[in-house]
């Protein structure tokens, strides 16, 4: 766009993460392929404020944990790598996060590497889900549909698998 385009806006859908003081406390679990980190992140940084307010009177709900899959070619296209890191060092058992690279041809830096995997997610990155899981998944639509399946057949009701397709 330049100065003075034109620009449309639609405000809507349902991929948010919004809970109430009363509700329980769920395990979530966020799946990013490549710029489907968006989303994701804000829902992060929304879990994140949540447990900085713990134990105060803005903030009676307790969040369960987080685990963020996130898949990109290499490391270089992870976008807002260090600030996950950050979190999941901040709130250690709580926010965990693992980055999957498919086409990494450089060497990864020590600070990221301890959290970098070569390859796809797959299933067996995912055992750890149960039923009571809400997994959220942004990213290309074979991802969504491969990550989708994988959930289901580890249990995960389809009513808790949310994904956002917007390509």
């Amino acid at each position: 766009c330049d100065i003075g385009s034109e620009v449309t806006l639609r405000v809507g859908g349902d991929f948010f993460f919004d809970p109430q003081p009363s509700d329980s406390p769920v395990n979530l679990l966020l799946v990013a392929g490549g710029v489907g980190i968006n989303p994701l992140y804000s829902i992060l940084l929304h879990v994140a404020d949540l447990n900085r307010l713990q134990g105060s009177k803005h903030c009676k709900y307790k969040p369960g944990s987080v685990h963020l899959y996130y898949s990109a070619k290499n490391t270089d296209e992870l976008l807002f790598k260090r600030n996950i890191i950050n979190l999941a060092k901040e709130f250690s058992g709580k926010i965990n996060c693992r980055f999957h690279v498919t086409h990494q041809n450089s060497e990864i830096s020590a600070d990221i590497h301890p959290y970098v995997t070569a390859g796809r997610i797959s299933e067996r990155n995912l055992v750890h889900v149960s039923k009571e899981s809400l997994c959220y998944i942004c990213g290309p639509p074979p991802m969504i549909e491969a990550i989708s399946q994988q959930l289901e057949k580890l249990g995960v009701p389809k009513e808790r698998i949310i994904f956002e397709k917007w390509w």
